[in-house]
């Protein structure tokens, strides 16, 4: 994939985009829809179908055609996460974290971790998670505790991270720790970790419902040991960088909720379509027929905000205000209006043959990841004077 130009409008997709969003499309019909129940109900992240969408190069998306990626651009990103999150959110964003290390050891990596590790992220026969939370440190990312202490040829790592995705399963995390306590923010640096060396140990995996495709759980880092090469952001730059990278997440968190409603939208329809109570059919009363219009119109309202955040950020411009906007309109959008396409279909909507009721538990952890809500309205509410002044 060669890219696109400049001139191009962020938000229209090239052909060799548009090209890998219909094969991300296909692949959630046919591959993920059939097995996410399945695999929720075995808790297990599904390493076979990282490894089919791999072939695809989704775990290659913004990685460069020089380095064995696709070359596209974020907004190629987002529309392939709304795919993929059509039938399983979990799976979604599983395989985008892998993707998310893959894309920054190409962008950052010394030639080292490039030579060893990026075939290996992009094959999906490694996989990969971004580790900035803390047990006691979430959203106050500043206030981690999380320490890289400086030594012979390298660093040596103490502290433990928790809710990282892919965390059951990851060969590598990108750690985020602090070399100088005292500088606060910019003291922390971004550290590419093998889960392999002597000192790290991988803590359980989390329960999660509804999303046990996720793999999230945590990790205890003892005087873990790597040597200069593994680090990706230094000191400065690690905590801007991070900021840039959760605003791209909530943007495409957005998407994913975006892409749940409309699957469940669908299946909602199609079941009223066909379905008949006094004598017509269910669609035809108009108590569900506006239940559904009213979830068609707050989908388009938050797909315009989430594609104008995609937009921004495609253009390299600060999202940050439009990507809390996007976040917190899908997921309450996806909150509400999941429940509403369950109730149009009434009981039937129970059933595992329809994705919702996992979609439903989506949607309340797409409530908290990369930023909870609230935390969004205090991005909004911290920009008010500046923005209405």
């Amino acid at each position: 994939m060669s890219g696109s130009s400049d001139a191009r409008p962020a938000g229209s997709l090239t052909a060799e985009e548009q090209a890998l969003v219909d094969a991300a499309s296909r692949f959630a019909r046919e591959h993920v829809a059939p097995s996410a129940a399945l695999w929720e109900r075995a808790r297990q992240v599904p390493r076979d179908a990282i490894r089919a969408a791999a072939r695809l190069g989704l775990t290659g998306i913004e990685v460069p055609p020089a380095l064995g990626g696709q070359g596209a651009r974020f907004f190629a990103k987002m529309r392939v996460a709304e795919e993929l999150a059509k039938p399983c959110m979990a799976f979604a964003f599983s395989l985008i974290n892998t993707h998310n290390v893959a894309a920054n050891i190409a962008r950052r990596g010394a030639p080292q971790l490039v030579e060893r590790y990026l075939a290996p992220l992009l094959s999906g026969e490694v996989m990969g998670g971004s580790a900035l939370t803390e047990p006691q440190a979430g959203s106050d990312f500043p206030a981690i505790t999380t320490t890289a202490r400086r030594i012979r040829g390298g660093w040596a790592i103490d502290g433990e991270k928790a809710w990282m995705t892919n965390a059951a399963v990851a060969e590598v995390a990108v750690v985020y720790a602090k070399t100088d306590a005292a500088q606060g923010a910019d003291g922390i640096a971004a550290f590419l970790v093998d889960a392999s060396l002597p000192g790290f140990e991988r803590l359980p995996s989390y329960d999660l419902m509804g999303g046990h495709a996720i793999g999230a759980g945590g990790f205890r880092l003892r005087d873990c040991r790597v040597g200069d090469e593994a680090l990706l952001s230094p000191p400065g730059d690690a905590f801007k960088t991070a900021l840039t990278n959760i605003n791209g997440a909530r943007i495409y968190v957005a998407a994913m909720c975006c892409g749940m409603v409309e699957e469940a939208l669908r299946s909602a329809t199609q079941y009223a379509t066909r379905r008949q109570t006094f004598g017509k059919r269910l669609i035809e009363h108009q108590g569900v027929r506006w239940t559904l219009a009213d979830v068609a119109t707050d989908l388009e309202a938050a797909r315009l905000l989430t594609y104008h955040a995609a937009e921004i950020l495609t253009r390299g411009e600060n999202a940050m205000l439009a990507a809390a906007h996007a976040k917190k309109f899908a997921v309450r959008m996806a909150q509400q209006r999941l429940g509403d396409c369950l109730q149009a279909m009434g009981a039937e909507g129970l059933r595992e043959t329809y994705p919702i009721g996992r979609h439903i538990a989506s949607a309340r952890i797409a409530g908290f990841t990369d930023g909870s809500t609230e935390m969004q309205n205090e991005r909004i509410g911290a920009m008010l004077e500046r923005t209405y002044r």
